[in-house]
């Protein structure tokens, strides 16, 4: 594979392999693709307990009888227009 890089980023890999942390560009390369996916998980997992959070909000509030019944069609309609502004 081949890749073509900024200067910018292929100063800051060289960098990287400058301070002896890294034998060569390569491992760079592949620390930052975990990093990048690990930064993704976490981002996902983030996302994922805001929503479960949101969920247990609405789930309270249409206990308490906060809920809108929305028993058409149009109703549907009518929500999804007021909710969007």
């Amino acid at each position: 594979m081949h890749i073509s890089l900024t200067p910018e980023l292929e100063f800051k890999i060289k960098e990287k392999v400058e301070t002896g942390l890294y034998n060569n560009a390569s491992e760079v390369i592949r620390e930052a693709l975990r990093f990048m996916e690990t930064h993704e998980s976490w981002v996902n997992e983030l996302k994922l307990a805001t929503l479960r959070n949101q969920l247990q909000v609405g789930a309270r509030q249409l206990e308490r009888g906060e809920g809108t019944p929305i028993d058409s069609s149009e109703a549907l309609e009518k929500f999804f227009h007021e909710i969007k502004g």
